[in-house]
Order: C-alpha cells, then structure tokens, then sequence
C-alpha cells in the first residue's frame, strides 16, 4: 500500500451560508488534483462550522447562573462557559484553565470542542462551535464532489484534539461519509497463529491524524487534504461508532 497525502491549496476564507462541496470543487480545479476512486477527503471541522453559521458572538450569550459560577473555578469567561455547558451532557473534569466535557455528539473534548482560535475578533469575541450534524455534512459534502467527478471517495470531517495520558494532539473524526470507522480485527490470528481477541483499529481517526500532518493548526492555511492509496471504502454508519459506550469508560 503507498499512501499519498496531498495538501489542498488555495481554499478561501469560508463564510457562512457557502456551499463547501462547490467551494472544495473549485479549489481542485485550481490546484490541478483530480479525485480518483477510494480518495479520503479530509475536511477541517473548522470551516464546516464556519460554512454553517457556526459562529457565535459572545456579546448575544447570557450567561445563566450556573455557568457564573463554573466559570469562577475554572477561570474562564462565563459567556463561553455558557456556550460549552450548552454543548455538552456532561462535565468530566475541571480546574483552573481547563474544562473537559462530554460533547453531545458522543466523545470528550476541552470546552467542548469550542475554539477562538483562527477566528476574526475584530467585531468583538466569538466562538466556533462544532457542526450540528457533522456526518450529515460530511454526506452532503460527498454528494457533490462524488456525483461532480464521478468517482467513489470517502469525506472526513476532523477536529483536533488531546488525550489524557499523552501530550500534544491528535486528529478526530467527527463526521464520516463512505469510509469505514472502526477496522474489527478480533477473530483474526497474528503472525503466530494467536486468535485476536480485543484489536479494533480506528480507521478513520487514523486517517485524520495523517491528514493532519499536512493541514497543520496554526496559519497554514490548508484546512482540506486528500488521503490517497487506501484500500477499497467500506461504508459507514457514522462517526459515533468510534465513542467508547458510557458503560464501557472506567474513566468518568
């Protein structure tokens, strides 16, 4: 297997109400890159949400009692404490700086999953919020650049984030579109002939970590890449296959 990763250049500023699979076709037209059967195309969440009136300014948040005091113990600005309680089922930790919540799409995230970086505060402070179906978006994505090239491509939509026990961070798959998720591996045998009783790899945060290699989080500008040389798609039924059940986190 040769895997490829091609950065795509030239993507504009994003504004909300645009049409991202048009914008995305035109951009591979300009960068002279031509989708081929079993392509990955890796979205940044980042611009989905911009596209999608994700936006908020801080000055329209109220914030409710709750979220006044939460904010005084993990010195924040409680109009954004507000936004991440709205976001999320849940509080898994907090302290000063630091907010960790169960999205309401499943999985945990800082303030969930929140950003102000890359962002234009110049009107005042806002704050990105992640898209309200994120696989819906990554199928709508897929659609257009599918039926406009012909061609039978995976889309992932990514966010960055960190993990408990290591440092730095990783791709995440918030949204998938005809790309398989997990990669069950249990029943197989290894080199030895041992029955694989727990191996199930992630394929899709996978593939948005190696995405995120060549897509970058500071001014890269390169907020789509394309990840070449997979194995034949197989379908999905969602990102949220990937969130480890409730019942099954020794950690909560």
């Amino acid at each position: 297997m040769n895997v490829q990763i091609l950065p795509l250049r030239g993507v504009p500023l994003i504004r909300g109400g645009e049409d991202l699979g048009f914008v995305l076709l035109k951009v591979l037209e300009h960068s002279n890159v031509s989708l081929t059967d079993h392509d990955v195309v890796v979205v940044a969440q980042k611009i989905v949400s911009k596209a999608e009136n994700r936006m908020v300014a801080l000055t329209s948040v109220t914030p409710s009692p709750r979220a006044q005091q939460l904010a005084i113990e993990v010195n924040k600005d409680p109009r954004l404490v507000e936004l991440i309680l709205r976001e999320s089922i849940g509080i898994v930790r907090q302290k000063k700086g630091v907010l960790i919540t169960r999205h309401r799409l499943g999985f945990v995230a800082a303030n969930s999953g929140i950003d102000q970086s890359n962002v234009d505060h110049s009107d005042g402070e806002r704050a990105l919020l992640l898209p309200i179906a994120p696989d819906r978006s990554a199928q709508k994505i897929r659609a257009t650049l599918a039926d406009r090239t012909s061609t039978n491509i995976g889309v992932i939509i990514s966010d960055s984030v960190n993990r408990p026990w290591r440092l730095g961070s990783v791709g995440l798959a918030i949204g998938v579109a005809n790309t398989m998720v997990l990669d069950d591996r249990r029943g197989d045998t290894d080199l030895f002939g041992r029955v694989l009783n727990i191996t199930v790899s992630n394929r899709a945060d996978s593939i948005a970590t190696a995405a995120l290699l060549v897509m970058g989080e500071t001014d890269e500008s390169i907020p789509v890449a394309v990840v070449r040389g997979l194995s034949p798609l197989a379908g999905s039924d969602g990102a949220h296959l990937g969130n480890r059940p409730l019942e099954e986190d020794l950690f909560q």
